[in-house]
């Protein structure tokens, strides 16, 4: 099973790859940025954004799930992904 989250944040595609077998992949602009290899209930990746000033941004994923696999995305510890704040 595959699934697939996406979301633009200030001009960058940033897309997070989940598979059963496989493991979890972070891309950020089509670029592979980090990947967790194999079977995982709970997973966490990073990577980072280029600024156009030269800086960067931290982004943070947490993946996991048994029977719903769910995502959430973060730039420099704000979540952008999903929009809005899931109760817990």
């Amino acid at each position: 099973m595959k699934k697939t989250f996406e979301v633009t944040y200030e001009g960058h595609h940033i897309q997070v790859v989940n598979t059963w077998f496989s493991g979890e992949r972070l891309y950020v602009d089509g670029t592979l940025q980090d990947e967790k290899v194999g079977f995982t209930l709970r997973g966490e990746l990073s990577g980072s954004l280029e600024r156009s000033n030269g800086g960067t941004e931290n982004i943070k994923v947490s993946i996991g799930g048994m029977f719903t696999v769910r995502c959430r995305i973060f730039v420099d510890n704000v979540l952008i992904y999903p929009e809005e704040q899931v109760d817990i």
